[in-house]
């Protein structure tokens, strides 16, 4: 009897080694970078392009950042920091930025997508969702739509953080952050191709610093979509309009912060 257990035991073990075998030749099951990674920047040029950004601006607290990049489907395809080591960062940041990228890829629209409005398309950094997303906004409750999937998040090992073999890297992290920080990626055919995000100082010089680092990957095509922010050259600029009140005059507000920098410095879109 105890022969026949012993049997029963080894095949049920050896089906369920065929199974985790099959489940990891399907396709769907795939962690290798989406094919729209193909058409963003590798993870040696999003470090060397954040580490321009972050030396290049002056606002804020002068930390260390975090940069991660989203393909237009919500996929991780690059995690970067800045400083020596994953130490010299926010930890908390990592994952944050991840939420900027796949919340500014998910709420940006590309032109000619049927909307008569903005025929040019529609873009919306993170810092310009804040104001519509406060109690009594437009938009309340939206950071709740798109939860943030916790084993691409925390899964993996920690030492692999900002590495080219992230954890994150391949995966749909999700998540929708609403301060500054997240930047829609436009090509030179104009054409929406993911979403960036950065954290790891004052949401305002997370913006700033993730503007520059839009132009050093050469993805700030977005010259003609519906300024949100009152200017043409900076369509999705962040805008500090919200007045003593705590409303935003033009519904696309964003607090200031400490040694907040002047948004009107920083280069125009192509």
């Amino acid at each position: 009897m105890q022969g026949n257990i012993l049997r029963r035991a080894a095949a049920a073990a050896a089906l369920l080694l065929l199974g985790a075998a099959g489940a990891q030749a399907h396709p769907d099951n795939d962690r290798g970078p989406g094919n729209g990674c193909r058409a963003l920047p590798g993870w040696h040029q999003l470090k060397s392009a954040l580490q321009r950004a972050v030396a290049d601006e002056s606002s804020g607290l002068d930390l260390q950042m975090w940069a991660t990049l989203v393909d237009r489907d919500g996929v991780v395809c690059a995690v970067a920091f800045s400083g020596a080591d994953r130490g010299a960062q926010w930890p908390g940041s990592r994952v944050i930025s991840a939420q900027k990228a796949n919340a500014a890829n998910a709420f940006s629209l590309q032109g000619g997508a049927g909307t008569p409005k903005f025929p040019n398309g529609l873009a919306l950094s993170t810092a310009n969702l804040y104001a519509a997303v406060q109690p009594g906004g437009s938009l309340f409750g939206l950071p709740h739509t798109n939860p943030v999937d916790t084993d691409t998040a925390y899964g993996g090992n920690p030492a692999n953080h900002g590495q080219s073999n992230d954890y994150m890297v391949g995966r749909r992290i999700g998540g929708v952050n609403v301060f500054g920080g997240g930047v829609a990626l436009y090509n030179s055919s104009r054409k929406i191709v993911g979403g960036l995000g950065v954290s790891g100082d004052t949401s305002c010089a997370d913006h700033m610093i993730g503007w520059r680092l839009r132009r050093y990957l050469d993805l700030d095509f977005l010259g003609g979509l519906f300024p949100v922010s009152g200017d043409p050259q900076r369509p999705d600029n962040i805008v500090f309009d919200i007045g003593a009140n705590g409303v935003s005059a033009g519904g696309f507000g964003h607090p200031t912060c400490l040694f907040t920098g002047s948004p009107g410095v920083l280069p125009p879109v192509r």
